[in-house]
């Protein structure tokens, strides 16, 4: 019984039950009534967005119980291969559908069907326009980026990772700040700019990752990518695929100097919108490097580790640099998110255990904190309708509750032992002094200049007179944005206090991943 029950489809329904949820919400407003003059009724549309948000909300936190209940019941912590696997036919030569998960990828799972209810009700009252099709939005979006953490074939990979451009294209583009924006002569919405500036930055990449993966297919006669892990590509043919995946990869994390849309979606972007960006899909770059680079082209991943060592450490450094000069609180916290990045590439790339588990462990924990960060511009940004900084001085006498909180992810974002934040760095910086202690230093010359703009932030926002008048009468988090940032702050707290669970799930995945490139290398004569 228990045998039988492990083998149903659980991540396939992890990944398409948000799809339900989306499906009734269209159910419900092709049931809506119409007025005389064809339009919905004012009474009708608020009870269809009311519909929308409850039934996102039960939906999205379904697949996370059921996401907690198959990790707890089904999958086992000691294994290093993959588990849970579906197989099914799909477009036949090779390509299936496969689903599966391993160490490296079951906690992203976890993260995502985690964040997303807190994407949900972040939304609860300041999205007022379109309501219902902005839940769809989203659940189709936490489809999509499931689907890239469970997927093993190469072309379903890739179906969830560009699909997933979609839905967060629209959430920027129609859900996104008011303002105008000059580009090329024409005045457009920024929202609409930094929209297309995101979908075509990231889409570049993915031309040339679609045609590497076309003659891997035709090289090796299948897109299974456990058997592509395996296969033993032409030391000269994995020098351009590994640069055709890391044009998507890059952009995506994104990396120096790719990283120019990042700033403009977060600043457009509603504050879901934003904590989705950062919390997950900056992730999927990150997560495309363990699984497709250094298994499948180790070779060229050990011949093109300094360029990404270059790169992370300019990318840690200069972005830390443009974030103290940042006057909005959003672009600040966009460019932070690009300096982290940085030491989950600069770990990941040192193939060392310390490297590679703290480049998993950094990106779990940036989830968190940064999510949370914006979810926490988000809190000020409903009640004063601003994010400039200078806006902002003295909250602490109005917002005690709200400055606790803001500091200890504010902390938490600095590298503070005790948060979740600083084991991710600290591994990554001892992976990199393995390999060359230049690299280490200018890293942690990094994590100082992230306290200088992190407390610069934190000191302009919270401390001081309050002495301008729209501040006089703000109010302090509500049940619902206490409840949302204590959720994050317990994982983030326990994560930084005790690391030896997530640590135990990537463990053995890594460490396999690890002997697989060490060995690839000695072949190679590396």
């Amino acid at each position: 019984m228990t045998e039988s029950f492990a083998q149903q489809p659980w991540l396939s329904l992890i990944t398409f039950l948000p799809l339900l949820g989306a499906a009734a919400i269209m159910a419900r407003r092709m049931m809506a009534r119409v007025g005389p003059d064809g339009t919905v009724e004012p009474r009708e549309r608020e009870q269809i967005d009311n519909v929308a948000r409850r039934v996102a909300l039960f939906f999205t936190t379904g697949a996370f119980l059921v996401s907690v209940f198959v990790f707890f019941a089904y999958y086992d912590p000691d294994l290093a291969g993959y588990q849970l696997v579906e197989q099914a036919p799909w477009l036949g030569s090779g390509i299936s559908y496969k689903m599966g998960v391993d160490g490296i990828s079951i906690l992203f799972v976890l993260l995502t069907t985690f964040i997303m209810p807190i994407c949900i009700l972040a939304s609860w009252t300041s999205i007022t326009k379109r309501v219902a099709d902005y839940m769809i939005a989203f659940l189709m979006m936490e489809t999509l980026m499931v689907g890239v953490f469970c997927a093993l074939d190469l072309f379903l990979f890739y179906f969830f990772f560009e699909g997933s451009l979609i839905p967060m294209f629209l959430i920027i583009g129609v859900w996104g700040s008011s303002g105008t924006k000059e580009f090329a002569g024409f005045a457009m919405p920024s929202r609409v700019y930094a929209a297309v500036k995101f979908f075509l930055f990231t889409l570049l990449g993915s031309v040339l990752l679609l045609v590497a993966m076309a003659w891997m297919y035709f090289a090796a006669g299948t897109t299974d990518i456990p058997t592509l892990q395996q296969f033993d590509f032409p030391a000269g043919a994995q020098k351009w695929l590994w640069l055709a995946f890391f044009a998507s990869f890059a952009v995506k994390m994104p990396m120096w100097p790719v990283h120019t849309w990042l700033p403009d979606a977060h600043v457009q972007a509603p504050t879901a919108g934003s904590v989705i960006l950062a919390a997950i899909l900056l992730k999927m770059g990150g997560y495309g490097f363990l699984r497709f680079s250094l298994p499948m082209f180790p070779l060229a991943s050990a011949d093109f580790a300094p360029l990404v060592f270059a790169l992370s450490i300019v990318a840690i450094i200069y972005t830390s640099l443009v974030a103290l000069a940042q006057e909005d609180m959003k672009k600040l916290i966009a460019y932070s998110s690009v300096a982290h990045m940085g030491f989950v590439t600069m770990g990941i790339f040192t193939g060392t255990e310390q490297g590679i588990e703290g480049g998993l462990f950094q990106m779990l924990s940036h989830g968190f904190i940064s999510g949370a960060l914006f979810l926490c511009v988000g809190v000020v940004y409903d009640r004063a309708h601003t994010r400039e900084i200078a806006a902002f001085g003295g909250l602490v006498h109005r917002m005690p509750i709200y400055a606790f909180l803001f500091l200890f992810f504010t902390l938490g974002n600095v590298g503070l032992p005790g948060v979740s934040g600083f084991v991710g760095e600290f591994l990554t910086m001892a992976g990199a002094f393995k390999t060359n202690s230049w690299i280490a230093f200018f890293a942690a010359f990094g994590v100082i200049l992230s306290a200088a703009y992190a407390l610069r932030l934190y000191r302009q926002v919270m401390y001081g007179e309050l002495l301008k008048p729209a501040l006089q009468s703000i109010t302090d988090v509500d049940r619902r944005e206490l409840a949302m940032l204590a959720a994050l702050m317990a994982f983030a707290l326990y994560l930084g206090v005790y690391p030896f669970p997530a640590l135990s799930v990537f463990s053995p995945a890594a460490d396999l991943l690890i002997e697989n490139y060490r060995a690839a290398l000695a072949a190679g004569g590396l």
